[in-house]
């Protein structure tokens, strides 16, 4: 009996529930304990002396509901509140068991999802999400989704999907692929890489896509079939030929790239639909003289792959046109009205 009901179903402990509760108030009738019989007081004083917790302000009063209570009442109570702490233990740990191994069907919308695993270049990727999102008014859920056989690096911080396809829409779907606002790939293989963003594009084409590839000849490939894809190549030995010529430029472009609390870092936002178009020299001084931040340079809407920096001060910026910036933190109450009437100069 113990074994059957250790497996038994959900519904299986609620009718037995319901036999306890049920032949308890019988019994208790029949011994004429009225005190104990009211809807409420039943209620009330079954669910204390069940739980052990016994607060004494309602106890039985006649010789027969003692022995009732102190033969049937308490020990099947005891038992069965044991069954259902011990079930609801489980089903909590079960849940996080499952959430740890990525075996769970998340419902997250518009989160950052980060598909691959290259292991310590993976968990800096995530750390650094981690920072810029705290920079931003309205916090995303970030989804980890890996092949590996490895469990959530960072429980409680991300969301993990353990998958055995990148390319299956069974598999991809419990990551909530159609519902991202940005899709991250990052895989050791380019091949997986280029495959997996070829799905994605079918999958999400609105997502904000980023592929990261250590052989720039697939960049083309892909950008074929997928122009609105944004591929990042391996800039390794291009910094270190540069800072052989020009000391520092390694240190300089780190800084850009970090969001620690020190030093400058690059950050971008778009100029709002409601706004004219400007001239960037307005632009221009006006960030430094209003946020102390730097233009660097801008992208037309929807074409982030076509970045121009340092353009000129007559450069006219439409509305939505992504611009780019330094900073030291994240501009995010930006007062528009104040940058339209601020002088060029």
């Amino acid at each position: 009996m113990l074994h059957y009901f250790a497996e038994s179903k959900w519904y299986t402990i609620v009718l037995a529930s319901l036999f306890y509760a049920v032949t308890s108030w019988l019994l208790l009738w029949a011994a004429e304990e009225q005190s104990l019989t009211g809807s409420i007081d039943f209620l009330y004083w079954l669910a204390v002396t069940g739980s052990t917790v016994g607060y004494g302000d309602l106890s039985p009063q006649t010789d027969a509901g003692k022995l009732i209570v102190a033969f049937y009442v308490i020990p099947l109570g005891l038992s069965i509140f044991a069954m259902v702490i011990g079930r609801i233990a489980a089903f909590v740990g079960n849940q996080w068991r499952k959430g740890l191994m990525g075996l769970s069907t998340l419902s997250v919308t518009n989160h950052i999802l980060v598909i691959g695993w290259n292991e310590q270049r993976t968990l800096l990727l995530l750390k650094l999400l981690l920072q810029e999102r705290e920079s931003l008014p309205e916090r995303p859920d970030i989804v980890l989704c890996v092949r590996a056989d490895i469990t959530n690096p960072m429980p409680g911080q991300v969301e993990f999907v353990k998958v055995e396809s990148f390319n299956r829409d069974e598999d991809m779907d419990k990551a909530c692929i159609a519902e991202a606002s940005t899709i991250l790939i990052d895989n050791p293989q380019d091949d997986l890489t280029l495959t997996t963003a070829l799905y994605c594009s079918q999958k999400n084409p609105s997502a904000h896509q980023v592929a990261y590839f250590a052989d720039e000849s697939l960049v083309g490939l892909l950008q074929q079939h997928c122009p609105q894809v944004e591929c990042t190549p391996s800039v390794a030995v291009e910094m270190l030929a540069k800072a052989a010529f020009d000391p520092g430029s390694s240190t300089l472009h780190h800084d850009l790239l970090s969001v620690d609390d020190d030093g400058q870092a690059q950050f971008s936002l778009s100029l709002p639909a409601s706004n004219d178009a400007m001239p960037y020299q307005q632009l221009f001084f006006a960030f430094k003289r209003h946020y102390d931040a730097t233009l660097i340079g801008y992208a037309p809407s929807g074409r982030t792959q076509d970045v121009t920096l340092n353009p000129s001060l007559d450069t006219l910026i439409a509305p939505q046109d992504k611009l780019y910036y330094i900073a030291k933190q994240r501009i995010t109450d930006i007062d528009w009205q104040a940058i339209t009437e601020s002088d060029n100069v």
